[in-house]
């Protein structure tokens, strides 16, 4: 099927309700431009948080992924998990211990609470965008569902830039998006790359000192993953990593030494063991770090840090009719 047969659908829903906001005076579709897509998202978020509170079905089933962290509370065992399968725990005990206040509630009042935590993560990096993303999105879509954490690790890349310690976040769940500390080497920022390692390392270290058996499972999981070879279930991109990871690395050197931020969350996505659906979510990262789609809360941020260069777009208006004409 080609791109324009898969785009097409969308085009039958947009291209009718830009043609009615077209008829509305210039500052009511301004208006509806800017808030339509963020309060739809809110709308829909406080929807999802009450249906999980009330444990309503099909929110709350125990194969969520969200459901295996708040398990964590009973124990965690790496001894017969498959790092293949959906729903299996395979992030570092550090993971569990540092959320445990949490994974202790009621598992209806952490889902909700979940759920309410990703969605403030999605508004933070796209703002506006959150509701068409969600809609045109399937991995942003079975993401909340799930509740997985891609999107935790998207807004951990964004804020790495400036804060790199917040880079022990990934390196200590799933390991691969570790492949973005190359952006301060090839930049040759020694200081933020030594951060982000002692960052890591300094927790990694006081989690194994409570727990080193854990630790000696979790080593022992991750060897598995590497030499064991398992059935894949679920959907997923049947491109091995060895492939893809080439690619990676290339990508994230030329953005850094161009200056292209956006091209982290590529190459973390290419490096992920199993491209399953889901986590494409990653690319929802690049959205802040561009300009073409105007300020995010995320951008803003990073323009007051002075991460980006307040170049063209930065504020760039949604309404073809207020546009500024650039030659």
């Amino acid at each position: 099927m080609t791109q324009s047969a898969l785009l097409r659908p969308q085009r039958r829903l947009i291209n009718p309700l830009t043609r009615l906001l077209a008829r509305l005076p210039a500052p009511v579709e301004e208006r509806i431009r800017q808030r339509l897509g963020l309060d739809l998202f809110i709308v829909v978020a406080v929807v999802a948080v009450f249906l999980r509170l009330f444990a309503v079905s099909p929110w709350t089933p125990g194969v969520l992924d969200m459901h295996t962290y708040w398990a964590t509370r009973d124990g965690i065992s790496y001894l017969d998990s498959n790092p293949y399968r959906i729903g299996a725990f395979l992030y570092a005990p550090v993971f569990a211990q540092v959320r445990y206040p949490l994974f202790s509630l009621p598992w209806p009042v952490f889902a909700a609470l979940w759920t309410a935590l990703l969605s403030v993560a999605v508004i933070w990096l796209v703002g506006r965008w959150s509701f068409p993303v969600l809609l045109f999105s399937g991995a942003l879509a079975l993401e909340m569902y799930l509740g997985q954490i891609d999107v935790l690790i998207a807004v951990a890349v964004v804020i790495g830039f400036r804060y790199p310690a917040v880079w022990a976040f990934p390196l200590l769940t799933k390991v691969a998006p570790g492949i973005g500390l190359l952006w301060f080497l090839f930049r040759r920022e020694w200081r933020n790359l030594g951060i982000a390692v002692a960052a890591t390392v300094g927790i990694a270290a006081v989690s194994a000192i409570a727990a080193p058996a854990l630790w000696h499972d979790w080593y022992d999981l991750l060897r598995r993953s590497i030499t064991d070879r398992q059935v894949v279930e679920g959907a997923y991109v049947a491109i091995p990593v060895w492939a893809r990871l080439p690619f990676a690395v290339a990508i994230i050197f030329w953005g850094a030494r161009t200056n292209r931020h956006w091209t982290v969350p590529i190459g973390i996505l290419l490096a992920m063991p199993i491209l399953w659906v889901n986590v494409f979510t990653l690319l929802i990262a690049i959205i802040p770090l561009r300009p073409e789609a105007g300020l995010t809360p995320a951008r803003a941020w990073l323009l007051r840090e002075r991460l980006l260069p307040a170049g063209l777009g930065t504020r760039r208006s949604a309404n073809p009719r207020t546009a500024p004409q650039v030659s």
